[in-house]
């Protein structure tokens, strides 16, 4: 499938259904709101969200019924700005938060507009993703990069601003221990967090022994490879070989595995912190008497909130995280179905897509 970009006004990378996609013109994005700019895409990162949708067509209760763009993990250039416009100029680069909130409900109220209850999120049903040459957001929700930060380190500031969410929910002090359980792209920015917000002990656990030595190379202080044995018995055996006394401080879940679940509830100290940052299956086994018994502080954590994109900039650009080591491949928008493919086999940490050629 090739992708025609001869006089194309604004070349989008369309799912029509499962893994059938397709290349379309659709018209250049109107300005709308005075607040809103135009976004010239220039890279945007594939997250498994994007394969499941493309895999299976639905993720829950979201569910693929008309042609849809994907992707939502870009950054691009402005290209527009509306007449209200007052903190971008044509030609800012910025990193692109794609969630558009309604910002009167309830949640948006209270300051947790990643709850709202009508987020218009870029790639989720029934919204058109990121993967075209043009994209229209609020200003607020582009971020400016300085001159340090490419383009391509940009498009990873969605993944790393889940991870500052999930760390920020955590409430990771200084000198704490930290267990990540998952060593894709979002744990192994959780190991990187925690290690800026001053973690002295940091395990990233996973099964594939690639990502734990990546993880160990790049931010975890340690590694930790489950046997086949219960999930107490690992813990066990985890708070042994890393000295953690009576357990960790922090247990976060960037995999989704029921096994992982247990595990870090199981790790945890008495009055320890447990976020759920990944996504599973809706319904699992869960070892509530441990965490009632040990009077755990459980919490869940979705997307991004206010803030978290700026620390996330500043966190790169400070040099107290590098997303760059991340960035595996970069393939060219015509290629976007292989990017797909290679995230789909574990090829790789973060693959990106370029964007379409002027």
């Amino acid at each position: 499938m090739c992708a025609q970009k001869s006089n194309a006004q604004n070349l989008s990378f369309v799912l029509e259904g499962v893994h059938r996609v397709k290349y379309e013109d659709r018209p250049v994005p109107e300005i709308n709101d005075p607040h809103d700019v135009l976004v010239n895409v220039r890279f945007t990162g594939i997250c498994g969200s994007d394969v499941h949708y493309w895999e299976h067509g639905s993720i829950g209760q979201f569910v693929v019924e008309d042609p849809m763009v994907l992707g939502h993990e870009s950054s691009g250039v402005i290209s527009k700005v509306g007449s209200a416009v007052t903190s971008l100029k044509i030609g800012d680069r910025v990193a692109m938060e794609p969630g558009i909130p309604c910002r009167r409900c309830e949640p948006c109220k209270a300051g947790k507009y990643n709850l709202c209850e009508k987020m218009a999120f870029a790639a989720t049903p029934p919204y058109d993703g990121t993967l075209a040459k043009y994209y229209v957001l609020p200003e607020d929700f582009c971020y400016k990069v300085p001159e340090s930060i490419t383009l391509q380190e940009a498009a990873v500031m969605e993944p790393l601003g889940v991870a500052v969410h999930i760390v920020k929910q955590a409430g990771v002090k200084p000198g704490q221990s930290v267990v990540v359980f998952g060593a894709g792209p979002v744990g192994l920015l959780c190991c990187a967090v925690a290690k800026a917000y001053g973690a002295s002990k940091i395990i990233a656990v996973d099964i594939q022994k690639g990502r734990l030595e990546f993880a160990r190379k790049y931010a975890a202080t340690a590694t930790f490879e489950p046997a086949k044995a219960t999930p107490s018995v690992n813990a066990q055996r985890m708070i042994e070989e890393n000295g953690l006394g009576s357990g960790a401080d922090v247990a976060i879940d960037a995999s989704g595995a029921e096994p992982s679940v247990h595990t870090g509830i199981h790790v945890l100290r008495a009055g320890g912190t447990y976020v759920q940052g990944g996504m599973g299956r809706s319904e699992i086994i869960f070892p509530i008497m441990a965490a009632c018994t040990k009077e755990l502080n459980v919490k869940g954590s979705f997307r991004y909130g206010s803030g978290d994109y700026k620390l996330a900039v500043s966190l790169v650009a400070s040099g107290k995280v590098n997303v760059k080591e991340l960035i595996t491949g970069i393939v060219q928008f015509e290629d976007a179905e292989r990017a797909f493919e290679e995230v789909k086999s574990g090829k790789g940490i973060k693959t990106l897509i370029a964007g379409v050629d002027s």
